[in-house]
Order: C-alpha cells, then structure tokens, then sequence
C-alpha cells in the first residue's frame, strides 16, 4: 500500500457502475469445456526476429489500428536473446492473422525511466487504450550470466518507442499480468516473483505478490501510475536453473471481480477476491481453487468465454480447464512436442474460434482449434 493514497481510493469507489457490468454471471446451466471443440493445433508464424531473440513469452491481440499496432494482430514478446540467455530479450513481434511477422520494438537500455537492470522482457504483456503497449522486464545482470535484477514495466507508444517506465515499490521481478480497463483509467494486475527469490539462492520462500497498478489514461498523454497496492502475498517462489524463475505467473480476471493467479510451484490455482477494491493483500497465496490431477507447474493463464480458466502446464505439453468453482473439466496436449517447459503464455484467439499460444519449444506461435476452422 506504498503508493496507494485517499485520493486513489475514492477514484476507485467512484468507478462507474456501468463498467462493472462486465462481473455479472450469465445466467443458464454450465457450458460445455471451452477446449472440448477444438482438435487441431497449427503453426501461425515463427516468432525469432531478425535480431535471432529466441524464448517467446508474453502474448496479446491488438484492440484497434493505431500507429504501427494493427487491429487484430498479435504481439508476442521474447526473454531471451540470440545466445538462449534468459533475462536477456529485448523484442516484442508484431504477427498478421495470416502469419506475416514484424518487429514491433527493439527495446535498449537507454530507457526513459528506472529499471533495475535494464531489459529482460517476461510474460507480462498487454495494450492499454489501444494506444500503449505495456511490457514487464525481468533481466539478469551481465548479459544473462549474472544476477535477476527487479526490472520494471516499459511503457511504449503505438510506434513501439518506450515512453516511460514503472519501477520500484512493490514492482520486483514482473512476471506476468492482466489488466481490466475501462474509458481513462485502467488496473494493472502484476505478478512479482524476486521477493527474496535471489537471497533464497534456490531455496523456496514464500514471498511472491501479486501487485495491483492505478493508472489514468488521460486523452493525448501518456499513461499516469496513481497508485500501488499488494492484493496477493505468501506465493512460493524460487530460483530455478532452467526456468530461470519459478512463482506466481498466469493472473485472470473472473467475471465477478476476483483474480485467479497461476501458482506453478504447488502446481494450483488461487483466487483473490475483490481484486479491484481490496487495499489489504489476500495473504498465504490466495485462496485455493484447484490443485494437483491435470495442473503440473501451470503458467499462463486466461479466461474462456464460458467464465472457465484455461492454464497451460509447465510440467508437459498440456492445457487444462477449470471452473471457478474448481472442477478440472478437460486436459488436452497442445504442444505436439508433448514435452514440459515449452509453453507460457496464452489468449483466447479473436472471434473465440481457438486458444492462441507460445511454443518456445521450437520459437513459434500457434493456434488450437478445430479441423476446417478459421485461421486468426
């Protein structure tokens, strides 16, 4: 609660009413699995730019045509850089429906803000107003060889040039994110998994947050940090020599306003609730809404159109979907590799027609759907 101030919290009262109707249940029997309709995996595009960055991470679908961004598109950011170092990527692609890949940025060091250790782009990813793109970095020290350092946010412009940063405070090792929106304001809800991760020299604490970020996005300007507030505290987390890192990933926004956040090391899931309001942190990593049978080390995490969490596992090829309630209602093998620690980030495709991913197996992005179906 650093940051959060009267001000900030009498925003968040006031928020419109109307903006909340995106919590509202629907109403009528339970869904069938989203993944239940779909069967065919295929490849989308490669995601190495031409600068041979490799370990694609984060992903996200362009809103609106603005700039360089085009509607529709994803964007997909990567960790590490051409020697295979985590901590060390500096890129994020641009990708067309039909597969044509761009450079969106190339991100240096001469940032225009803070960022402890300058630049290793993570999961953390999403596009706010349609306008800016914001990026987490998590970069380890001597051009991959040294220690993680705390990082930031990056916040690029519609052209993909770094505008300003978010460091400090409770930001320390931003691993993934989701953020809910609404016209001028947006809450950024961010992962941190170095919270004593480094001192722990492999061993697991219990220190890994979720963060939650104020911001204003006033018309013409750049986006403004009003405030920030620990929601999720008492994650496990740990170093790990392949993975880098291990804690709290994957965060989704339930339609009633709690947040589900991946906890991969106990390889569960766990809700925080009244994510948007709350000024005190749910402690112990959350509430547990399922854990263990099909969840093995799960990473990303997004949700279905039928109010369903999808996951993607670190621990074998696999996607699983959850109820909010906890019921494991399908597992299905969507890395045709079949293999643990290829898989990260996730989104449901435009339209609902198929689950977008990230193989870092072998650098691409691809599309779960079904047999005939559209392609993004």
């Amino acid at each position: 609660m650093r940051f959060a101030s009267l001000k900030w919290r009498a925003l968040v009262s006031l928020m419109p009413v109307a903006a909340l109707a995106y919590f509202a249940a629907p109403a009528g029997a339970a869904p069938a699995p989203f993944l239940s309709q779909f069967n065919t995996v295929t490849t989308v595009s490669p995601t190495v730019p031409s600068n041979g960055d490799v370990n694609p991470y984060g992903i996200v679908t362009v809103p609106r045509t603005t700039g360089a961004l085009v509607r529709g598109d994803t964007l997909v950011s990567n960790f590490n850089a051409v020697s295979n170092l985590q901590g060390t990527g500096t890129t994020i692609v641009q990708i067309s429906p039909n597969g044509h890949q761009s450079l969106f940025a190339q991100i240096g060091n001469n940032l225009p803000g803070a960022c402890p250790g300058g630049v290793g782009l993570t999961t953390a990813l999403t596009v706010l107003g349609g306008d800016f793109v914001v990026v987490g970095s998590l970069p380890v020290t001597d051009g991959g060889t040294g220690t993680p350092e705390a990082g930031c946010l990056i916040v690029l412009n519609s052209d993909g040039v770094p505008v300003e940063t978010f460091a400090g405070g409770d930001i320390n090792g931003p691993w993934d994110l989701t953020a809910f929106q609404v016209p001028g304001f947006a809450e950024l809800f961010v992962t941190n998994v170095l919270n004593g991760t480094v001192k722990g020299g492999g061993a697991t604490v219990n220190k890994g947050t979720v963060v939650r970020i104020a911001l204003a996005l006033p018309p013409g300007r750049d986006p403004v940090m009003l405030g920030q507030t620990v929601i999720g505290s008492g994650f496990d987390e740990a170093l790990n020599s392949s993975a880098l890192v291990l804690g709290p990933t994957g965060v989704a926004l339930g339609r009633d306003g709690t947040l589900y956040v991946a906890d991969t090391i106990n390889s569960r899931l766990a809700a925080i609730p009244f994510a948007l309001f709350r000024f005190s942190p749910e402690q112990n990593g959350g509430i547990t809404v399922s854990a263990g049978g099909a969840l093995m080390a799960p990473l990303g995490l997004t949700l279905a159109p039928n109010g369903d969490l999808i996951t993607v596992n670190g621990g074998n090829g696999n996607a699983v979907e959850v109820t909010p309630g906890g019921a494991q209602v399908d597992s299905v093998q969507i890395d045709p590799a079949g293999l643990g620690g290829d898989l990260f980030g996730l989104i449901i495709a435009p339209d609902d027609h198929g689950v977008l991913f990230v193989d870092d197996g072998d650098n691409t992005l691809k599309l779960f759907s079904r047999t005939g179906g559209p392609s993004i």
